[in-house]
């Protein structure tokens, strides 16, 4: 078990413990290009055989406690979890650095799409994963991510964005996307004004059999899941939570 701050275990007891249940989890290291990564693998050991599994994409500070927190809460609902490092080991900004980081993979999608694919194939080849029911899911720079990644084509289960920026293509590559989009956005996200969500809608309307889902969420801002923030808006965070778990349930199934 890890050790969390009091704001963060009380998000984590949202998702009750089943009996028997043992959460473990553990550091990985790998690398994609040269760099060093470091991510938090998390599953319930008393689970065995293959199981579904989330990939977990952090926000523009790293892989910090927010993200381990949001795996241990799918490795409760007995999901494998791994929340990935899409900057390398070590490297966790914050303030301005934050947006200079991001700003480097938001510069460079084909560099944005390998670390999350890098991740995404430690988590596949997991002896304990059924490599034909992974979501990837990610939280503001993760969101972007998540939908990035879903752009090359990976076979997916699902990929889903919490209130992540919504990066339209010039031109569209949205044929290429194989699996179904969840987007959950603020409707008061000053970094996801009207025009962009409806401009992203427009992009996916070009592929007639996309599967995908835009839900906005009044009075939410930017950042509106993280319980640490002056962003986070308790409602629209379980909301979202919820409505995650209803396309876990349908994509899964």
């Amino acid at each position: 078990m890890t050790d969390y701050s009091s704001t963060h275990q009380a998000l984590l007891d949202t998702v009750p413990l089943r009996e028997g249940a043992r959460i473990a989890s553990e550091r990985v290291h790998y690398d994609e290009g040269g760099t060093a990564l470091d991510g938090f693998f998390v599953a319930d050991a008393a689970i065995d055989g293959p199981r579904p599994a989330v990939l977990v994409l952090h926000d523009w500070t790293g892989e910090q406690e927010y993200t381990r927190v949001r795996a241990e809460m799918l490795a409760r609902l007995g999901l494998l979890a791994f929340a990935a490092d899409l900057y390398g080991a070590g490297v966790r900004p914050t303030g301005d650095d934050a947006a200079t980081e991001a700003g480097k993979y938001y510069g460079d999608l084909p560099l944005l799409r390998r670390r999350v694919q890098a991740a995404y194939d430690v988590l596949a080849s997991d002896p304990r994963v059924d490599p034909s029911r992974i979501v990837v899911i990610g939280y503001c720079f993760g969101g972007s991510a998540s939908i990035e990644f879903a752009r090359t084509g990976a076979a997916l289960a699902g990929a889903v964005s919490f209130h992540g920026g919504l990066v339209t293509h010039e031109p569209a590559d949205v044929e290429s996307i194989r699996t179904p989009l969840l987007v959950l956005t603020g409707a008061d996200d000053p970094v996801v004004p009207d025009d962009a969500v409806v401009a992203f809608e427009d992009e996916l309307r070009q592929n007639p059999a996309l599967d995908w889902q835009i839900v906005l969420y009044s009075g939410a801002p930017h950042a509106f899941t993280l319980p640490e923030a002056p962003s986070w808006r308790p409602v629209a965070d379980a909301r979202s939570w919820r409505a995650f778990r209803a396309f876990l349930d349908e994509v899964l199934a």
